[in-house]
């Protein structure tokens, strides 16, 4: 299994921002990790034709291949552009529109039926942290947004507590450890052959001063990276962190 260092721009960045980021290409163009930029839609046609050794992916995906969604993007249009990984399921998605782990699930299926890996987040609320739901909330959205369906095609799981994105504030190093091994623990048990070619990054105020100690925890294969995949030296240094571990 390949490590995965992941950047989700949000709504953030612009073309000056996606030239500038094309240094990656030369810094890690023989990468022995897989490295991902999710611009906002708009940017994807063009960060495609900038980047050739770093994938590039989208944000979200509709859950039907086509119809009256004003506003959406099916995955099949995505695999047309020539898009390889599609984010799914993210907090500030689940929370800002109220999707649930069936649409999610949904939307997981679409990607893998184009031919795109989804990338699946899962993540607890600090309110669920703090009352030691934790566990009990990761294994409900899992048993929600994973299907045996899944199975046919790669999908990547990514953990982000939703009250470590954007804060500072990140776990100890023993939370995220339960966590992700409990995620592998559950596709050993749940998805068996796969299990262990299924890459479980950790995501929420990932930094380069702190990605050589989230990357020496067990069963975290990468990361996903918010507001340090917009700088080079950022994400570079993420990178880098990731090909040493």
């Amino acid at each position: 299994m390949k490590k995965l260092a992941a950047g989700n721009w949000k709504m953030n960045g612009s073309l000056e921002v996606l030239a500038e980021l094309a240094k990656l290409e030369i810094r890690h163009k023989e990468s022995t990790v897989n490295v991902l930029i999710c611009p906002p839609a708009i940017y994807i046609q063009t960060a495609l034709s900038l980047f050739s050794s770093i994938s590039i992916g989208a944000q979200d995906c509709h859950m039907y291949q086509s119809g009256a969604y004003t506003g959406n993007i099916s995955a099949e249009m995505l695999a047309d552009l020539g898009v390889n990984y599609v984010l799914v399921g993210h907090s500030e998605r689940r929370i800002d529109h109220t999707e649930t782990d069936s649409m999610v699930l949904q939307k997981a299926l679409a990607a893998q039926t184009a031919g795109i890996k989804p990338i699946i987040c899962i993540g607890e609320t600090l309110n669920q942290r703090e009352s030691g739901q934790t566990l009990n909330v990761i294994e409900k959205q899992m048993n929600g947004s994973l299907h045996k369906d899944l199975t046919s095609y790669p999908f990547v799981i990514a953990y982000e507590p939703v009250w470590a994105i954007g804060t500072g504030h990140v776990p100890s190093s023993q939370q995220i450890a339960e966590v992700h091994n409990f995620c592998r623990n559950y596709l050993e048990h749940n998805f068996h052959e796969i299990a262990a070619n299924t890459p479980l990054l950790y995501g929420g105020s990932v930094k380069g001063s702190n990605a050589k100690k989230i990357f020496a925890i067990p069963n975290v294969d990468g990361a996903l990276v918010g507001a340090a995949s917009l700088k080079v030296d950022d994400f570079s240094s993420i990178i880098e962190a990731l090909e040493k571990s």
